[in-house]
């Protein structure tokens, strides 16, 4: 309450030091007179030229008097409300920016327009993204999907850390035996043993990860990259990564370096979600073993109905289809609901889909399980 350009005003306090100078960073982004980097009480001007050293000491200023969590809406809200995309071709702008997934679909959304002494600088903001991604999912992905497809199959004769409990018991149910000195009391004699199958070398399913690269789905693009990566290191599966707007780029030959698959994309454009779906289609040669994760919000600018009926047509031959509007942490998307209705209608729920649940949605449909659909109440 006390922060604004009107507080000494309506409270009679003046702030000084520390908090003067959060007062200026604030007023210098949310007062609407220009772009960041100036001084409460000094004047600034509009428009963009020159700026980048201010407003380089500007980010360097937020990152010293605020958490990185606010930090980043900031650098959000100054790219947003004040048009200052340029800026970040230039180098120092870059080094001062605190990383974060929607600052790597801001630089991918620049693409060809970034120069080559910002490009090495970008690499190595989006490398500091990826990587800290995939600390935080790669390990929990590979282990919960392993575990799936060692899960999937059942041993004849399992070692002893391997057996199934649950089923085991079950199947024995009608074996069972007095306990000696406990009256009525009975045991389970399991004659039968079923157990978990040890996942082999051999692939077992292939994935085709079909990712909408249009402007509105970058945050799920960053992620489909990274989790496209994981997928792929795994040798059980077969991993492809198909990202598309009204032209379709298969950057499968990438995936060793979700950097590289990341400035592989070009966000923005239109959206024909029907070709994309033809191209991964002509791509399947193992029906029954195959899942395709449609990643889009299915606003779809190509043949509407055409795009329904290759859905129908892949899901018919005993592909998994899985439809995720969006693969971010961000709250429920905007998608088109006639084309969401009509892939649930086909058995393939259409739903937003945050990082951390991804690896359960994964498992799931590797081995034919109900999807993990997000309680739609919270």
């Amino acid at each position: 309450m006390v922060l604004g350009a009107d507080s000494a005003e309506s409270t009679g306090y003046t702030l000084t030091g520390r908090d003067a100078a959060m007062d200026g960073a604030l007023t210098d982004l949310y007062d609407g007179t220009g772009e960041p980097g100036g001084r409460g009480g000094h004047e600034r001007s509009g428009g963009l030229g020159a700026s980048a050293p201010s407003l380089a000491r500007w980010l360097g200023d937020i990152r010293t008097y605020f958490p990185s969590s606010v930090v980043q809406v900031m650098q959000r809200d100054a790219i947003d409300r004040l048009g200052l995309s340029a800026l970040l071709l230039e180098p120092e702008t870059l080094e001062a920016l605190e990383p974060d997934v929607h600052l790597v679909g801001t630089l991918l959304s620049l693409g060809k327009a970034m120069p080559e002494t910002t490009r090495e600088t970008a690499r190595t903001v989006v490398r500091k993204v990826v990587e800290d991604l995939e600390s935080r999912l790669a390990d929990r992905t590979r282990a919960t999907v392993t575990g799936a497809l060692d899960r999937s199959a059942r041993a004849a004769r399992p070692r002893h850390r391997d057996i199934d409990w649950d089923r085991t018991i079950r199947a024995n149910l009608k074996n069972h035996l007095p306990l000696p000195g406990e009256s009525g009391a009975r045991t389970v004699v399991p004659e039968r043993l079923i157990g978990y199958a040890r996942a082999g070398r051999s692939v077992k399913k292939d994935v085709i990860l079909c990712v909408d690269q249009s402007g509105s789905m970058a945050s799920s693009v960053v992620h489909a990259s990274v989790f496209g990566a994981v997928l792929a290191s795994m040798r059980t599966l077969a991993t492809r990564l198909v990202v598309f707007d009204t032209a379709v780029v298969d950057l499968t030959d990438r995936l060793d370096d979700p950097v590289d698959v990341l400035f592989g994309t070009q966000l923005g454009g239109g959206t024909d979600i029907n070709r994309a779906l033809a191209y991964c289609q002509s791509r399947i040669t193992r029906p029954a073993d195959t899942v395709v994760v449609l990643i889009s919000d299915l606003y779809e600018g190509g043949i509407r109905d055409e795009m329904v009926r290759r859905a129908a047509a892949m899901t018919a031959s005993g592909v998994q289809f899985v439809t995720l509007l969006s693969l971010s942490d961000e709250g429920a998307p905007s998608y088109d609901r006639e084309h969401a209705a009509a892939l649930a209608a086909l058995g393939a729920p259409a739903f937003a889909c945050t990082p951390d649940l991804f690896p359960e949605v994964m498992a799931a449909a590797l081995t034919e399980r109900p999807l993990p659909l997000p309680d739609p109440g919270r």
